[in-house]
């Protein structure tokens, strides 16, 4: 169901899908963390996620429609999570080839996050696809407010980083749409699973040469449609069962 007055409808309901199956899968945290997405070509206007609302609950319109270079929002009565609008605002200004901006604190990524050596080494084929393509922030400053925001903006500013590992944090992923992103955060949070559960058998390690590891990862950035298909089924099976989140 389309809402006449709401723009960018289309974009709406597949940010809403990822929140609901984000709670699926969780990958959520309470009423915490936060998905924002640009829709206009500079990047400076992006939806977001109200303030304190459970993710298996988002609507597609009751996502919030912000302006970087607006901060009154803030003052407004349906004003964004203080550290949404510090942290994506901020990688918004700075990074507009950071089209959407997904950002939890999933369990397997965040127990990474809290590893002394937050290096995700290839041992399997989703491993494999985060070689050399992840980086790691290793100077927490406390919640993501608007200075901690800019901090972390800076740390994706080369458009070939597209997962931060926030240290002491949690993981921030962004991508050219919901799609992109949302795969992209799905196969990182499997992939630190596998390499914790691995670390916790206390054996050796199977690791990729760097060869077959970057040529891995290459093939699989080459792969046709897997993360437009994979949003499409995640909306076909809420769809089927009725879910509100297209409201």
């Amino acid at each position: 169901m389309q809402h006449a007055n709401l723009d960018h409808w289309t974009e709406r309901a597949d940010l809403a899908a990822s929140f609901r199956w984000a709670a699926r899968l969780n990958m959520h945290e309470a009423v915490a963390n936060h998905f924002s997405l640009a829709v206009n070509d500079e990047g400076t206007r992006f939806l977001i996620n109200p303030n304190q609302v459970h993710f298996s609950r988002i609507k597609a319109s009751d996502l919030l429609m912000l302006d970087v270079d607006d901060p009154s929002v803030m003052d407004a009565p349906n004003a964004p999570d203080p550290t949404a609008w510090g942290l994506h605002a901020a990688i918004h200004r700075a990074c507009p080839h950071a089209r959407c901006v997904m950002h939890t604190h999933s369990i397997w990524s965040t127990v990474l996050a809290c590893l002394a050596d937050s290096r995700m080494p290839p041992i399997d084929q989703n491993t494999a696809t985060f070689f050399n393509r992840h980086v790691i922030d290793e100077e927490f400053g406390g919640l993501a407010f608007e200075e901690e925001g800019r901090r972390c903006a800076s740390l994706l500013s080369d458009p070939a980083s597209k997962v931060l590992v926030m240290g002491n944090h949690g993981i921030l992923v962004v991508g050219d749409g919901v799609a992109d992103t949302w795969n992209r955060l799905f196969y990182f949070e499997r992939a630190a699973e596998t390499y914790v559960r691995a670390l916790q058998t206390g054996r050796p390690l199977r690791i990729m040469s760097d060869d077959i590891a970057e040529k891995t990862a290459r093939e699989l950035e080459d792969y046709p449609g897997q993360a437009e298909a994979h949003l499409s089924e995640l909306r076909a099976i809420l769809d089927a069962e009725g879910d509100s989140y297209a409201n």
